[in-house]
């Protein structure tokens, strides 16, 4: 079987534990990779990745870093806007590559960004090449994994997904995102700005009414603090008692006025049970819980990099993850 090659764009925490996900993977193989960073143009990516010498030196551009390189795919972690991603992906696209990224926004933007959307899609058709957002939410566990628990169902009523998690066990990025550690005026002044929330609750809404034929006639994305009822310490941080631990956000889309598709999503600093929840009422019944929850940082690598093989099987322009076949690496 030959090789993959995979071009890494974007080397924050995401990116350099993809590459070593990658690292350990058969035929599979990072073999450029770019950032921005001014402090990390010219690192080796392999001792970033693997405290192992690679060979590939970090880019600053893609164009550098394609140049004399045979690329079958890029993995693109940066942002999670489409705004921003999208001048992102059609650079790539330029050189007609495929493209699996985690913006969070890429995983269902038909309806939240439609001309962008279509401009991807547009341009990944002709150059006869695949593009899909991903990760673990959206992109996995609260929208396409219940859309595949629904086939076998005659009918299905509605759908509740529940994800609580202890992000002690994130990455930092991921904790100040979900706002731990701030008061409560600072909670609401970055959510003003809309800098506090976690992306991809409409996304993954939109997806799932997409994939049932449910036509929706709105959706509501509310976010609220989760305060801490004892100081709690960390190996990064102390949350004292009455500041935030993190967030509480919750997802609802209606159809005809009826409440269809219900999400939780609670993920906050020494959260007293982390799991993940499905439940769908229909014919017949359904709910899975899965105890302890899904590692959000492994598991979105992990996806990226069983996505691989999927996107460069996918037919051409902007896919969602119901279209993907995860095809994973192990041997």
């Amino acid at each position: 079987m030959k090789n993959i090659n995979v071009l890494q764009i974007g080397l924050g925490p995401l990116g350099i534990k993809t590459a070593a996900f990658i690292n350990e993977r058969n035929h599979i193989q990072t073999v450029a990779a770019v950032d921005k960073n001014p402090e990390l143009i010219g690192q080796d990516l392999g001792k970033l990745a693997t405290n192992q010498a690679s060979g590939i030196l970090i880019s600053g551009s893609v164009a550098e870093a394609v140049q004399g390189k045979e690329i079958d795919l890029a993995v693109l972690t940066t942002v999670s806007d489409m705004e921003r991603i999208t001048p992102q992906i059609e650079e790539v696209l330029d050189f007609g590559i495929p493209i699996v990224s985690t913006c969070e926004e890429l995983a269902y933007p038909w309806d939240t960004a439609p001309e962008l959307a279509r401009r991807i899609d547009e341009k990944a058709r002709a150059k006869n090449v695949g593009v899909v957002g991903t990760g673990v939410n959206p992109g996995f566990l609260m929208d396409s994994l219940p859309t595949f628990m629904t086939a076998p169902c005659q009918k299905v009523e509605s759908i509740e997904i529940n994800r609580f998690q202890n992000a002690q066990y994130r990455r930092i990025p991921f904790q100040k995102k979900i706002g731990a550690g701030l008061s409560l005026q600072e909670f609401e002044e970055r959510k003003n700005a809309g800098t506090l929330r976690h992306v991809g609750l409409t996304e993954s809404m939109q997806m799932i009414a997409g994939n049932l034929g449910w036509t929706l006639d709105h959706t509501e994305d509310i976010i609220n603090p989760v305060f801490a009822e004892e100081t709690i310490e960390t190996p990064h941080m102390t949350i004292q008692k009455g500041q935030i631990t993190g967030v509480c956000q919750i997802g609802r889309a209606y159809a005809e006025d009826q409440l269809k598709i219900s999400l939780i999503f609670q993920a906050t600093v020494g959260e007293e049970e982390s799991y993940d929840e499905i439940i769908i009422k229909g014919n017949p019944n359904i709910k899975s819980k899965i105890a302890g929850g899904v590692n959000g940082d492994v598991a979105t690598c992990a996806i990226v990099v069983n996505c691989c093989k999927g996107i460069l099987r996918a037919q051409s322009g902007l896919r969602t993850m119901t279209d993907i076949p995860l095809v994973s690496y192990f041997s």
